[in-house]
């Protein structure tokens, strides 16, 4: 019997440890009761923005698309209409990160890429929803609501990343 080896680098290994992370809140998070109908705060998010500061965005990009496919086969909503909306909110929002990424200057910070992320995530989850599930246009009656809940919860989830980058940073020294 012929053994294979699998050669990892220290990437591979953030990549591991940051989307188990995220997908422990991920399945944790789907566990609680939502203030509304398909609303959750996204606190994952906040680990994916953590990753986008300290180690880039392909990285972020990584652990926010494999965070959705292994939440969902935990769950057992791989390939549904909840997977199909979740990944493409996370593809959206990885794919702004990433470009926001690239402007030059400072840039954005926690709060600024986390209200970007939410809001892509939002937009992308009401575009699916509508093109796919529910194409009437009195969903479009939501979309306010949502986006400003969306706002909030990016808002909330910035203030945490400070945090959790504090955090990381004074356990680095």
């Amino acid at each position: 019997m012929t053994s294979i080896t699998l050669n990892t680098t220290r990437e591979d290994h953030r990549i591991a440890w940051f989307t188990a992370l995220a997908v422990v809140i991920h399945v944790a998070e789907g566990a609680l009761p939502s203030p509304l109908p398909g609303v959750k705060p996204g606190l994952a998010n906040v680990v994916t923005i953590a990753v986008l500061l300290l180690y880039g965005w392909r990285l972020a990009a990584w652990v926010a698309l494999l965070r959705v496919i292994i939440g969902s086969i935990v769950v057992g909503t791989f390939l549904s209409p909840t997977f199909m909306l979740s990944f493409a909110g996370a593809g959206a929002a990885a794919l702004a990160l990433a470009a926001a990424s690239q402007l030059p200057g400072r840039g954005f910070g926690p709060i600024g890429f986390s209200l970007l992320a939410s809001l892509s995530h939002m937009a992308a989850q009401f575009w699916v929803a509508y093109v796919l599930f529910i194409p009437h246009p009195g969903l479009l009656a939501l979309l306010p609501v949502l986006l400003s809940v969306a706002t909030l919860t990016g808002l909330i989830n910035g203030m945490i990343t400070i945090w959790m980058l504090k955090a990381v940073y004074a356990n680095r020294s």
